[in-house]
């Protein structure tokens, strides 16, 4: 469980202060936490658009990330060029980009991952 807790030193909304404050996640992963109960204000709930007052309390409590576990998968690419650097992929209509619900597998990045490492996000794939 990540834990963060702060004072709040400016009036803006919650959603982005929580952004602003703690940079690992994204605006919008900040409304979803809120939105969940993971952050309240003064131990209250509290809403992504709500603006906390100068003083109050921060606390916010998130479960660590989950390691994706994306099986490369031998897809045939359209690859227009690549280099060390680069892959530029000629990505058929209809095919999923990114493993999620719902399509775990037969997504682009299986293929990438299939054809050449890919590099990580935040050291998760």
């Amino acid at each position: 469980m990540q834990t963060h807790e702060f004072t709040v030193t400016e009036t803006v909304r919650l959603d982005k202060l929580v952004a602003e404050t703690v940079t690992t996640i994204s605006r919008s992963q900040a409304k979803g936490a809120i939105e969940a109960g993971q952050i309240t204000v003064d131990g209250q709930p509290a809403k992504p658009k709500d603006k906390p007052a100068v003083g109050a309390t921060i606390h916010i409590e998130l479960p660590d990330p989950q390691p994706l576990d994306v099986t490369p998968e031998n897809i045939p690419l359209d690859i227009v060029y690549e280099d060390d650097d680069v892959i530029v992929v000629n990505k058929p209509q209809g095919m999923v980009v990114h493993p999620a619900p719902g399509h775990p597998n037969h997504t682009l990045v299986n293929a990438l991952l299939y054809h050449s490492p890919l590099s990580s996000i935040n050291g998760t794939l």
